[in-house]
């Protein structure tokens, strides 16, 4: 295993530099979704590129579980973000990206949940795509289906939610939250929101603000699909002190709408025997 250090990968003289030169083509970019942390949970198309791989960038909120699917001998490189905590960023990682793959080496990027929703997937393929790189997607399951299932909230149901909403719960500028606030608050919908613990105080009060009642069923999921998953349930108005009570802490999903009111009912109950998914794909 080569865990590789950001000062090597982004030093000038990377030996592979100047394909165009010597006439190597670039090499491709798979940019995967790691689902949402339990391993379990990855698609078939992404453990074979895991295995396949021989050098990954990989971001925070992969599941260490799921890099155990990597080669031994595969280089591992960390670009995670954390709220105000980047290892690099945006603009570094893409530049790290395009520099790899035009070496002519393939490029494994992992991305946690699924890349093409609030992963930044979109924008990194755009950057390969204006390039002239060759890439893939492989998407992954996106941590409001996990967290979803796995506490007992279906996302929709004819009686409670018509209508999904995904959004993110903060904004890329330091003005506030800047969002649809009458679109968030309609009825007879669900509305998941990624990355908004910080924001949370406020999400509940726009959100109660323009129409939504105060006891509206809501859920915070922290840590979704992993062993030390915790869901925190409520309403909108006493979330926000439920959060501080428990010491709620990214990642966390906040779940709001009449279908958070089923989890009572539908909390997972089924206990498995099953081969671990290393083992069953061997």
């Amino acid at each position: 295993m080569s865990v590789m250090e950001h000062s090597h990968w982004l030093a000038p003289a990377w030996p592979g530099d100047g394909a165009t030169e010597n006439g190597r083509p670039p090499g491709l970019v798979t940019l995967v979704g790691a689902g949402p942390g339990d391993p379990e949970l990855l698609t078939l198309k992404a453990v074979k590129a895991l295995q396949a791989a021989k050098l990954v960038l990989y971001d925070h909120l992969v599941s260490p579980a799921v890099l155990d699917f990597l080669p031994p001998d595969a280089d591992r490189v960390y670009v995670g973000k954390e709220s105000s905590r980047h290892t690099l960023p945006q603009a570094s990682i893409i530049e790290l990206m395009l520099r790899l793959a035009r070496s002519g080496r393939a490029v494994l990027r992992l991305k946690g949940g699924d890349g093409y929703i609030f992963g930044r997937g979109g924008e990194e393929a755009q950057a390969l795509a204006a390039a002239g790189i060759p890439f893939t997607v492989v998407p992954g399951l996106t941590a409001a289906q996990g967290a979803a299932a796995s506490v007992g909230i279906p996302l929709t149901h004819r009686d409670h939610a018509c209508a999904l909403v995904l959004a993110t719960g903060h904004t890329r500028d330091e003005r506030g939250l800047d969002m649809d606030w009458p679109m968030l608050a309609r009825p007879r919908q669900t509305v998941v929101l990624y990355m908004g613990v910080h924001n949370l105080p406020e999400i509940c009060r726009q959100l109660i603000a323009h129409g939504l009642p105060g006891d509206t069923p809501a859920a915070l999921v922290e840590r979704a699909t992993l062993p030390d998953e915790r869901c925190i349930t409520g309403t909108l108005a006493d979330l926000p002190q439920l959060a501080l009570t428990h010491g709620v802490k990214p990642p966390a999903l906040i779940m709001v709408g009449g279908v958070v009111g089923l989890r009572a009912q539908l909390t997972p109950r089924a206990t498995r025997q099953q081969a671990p998914l290393a083992t069953a794909l061997d």
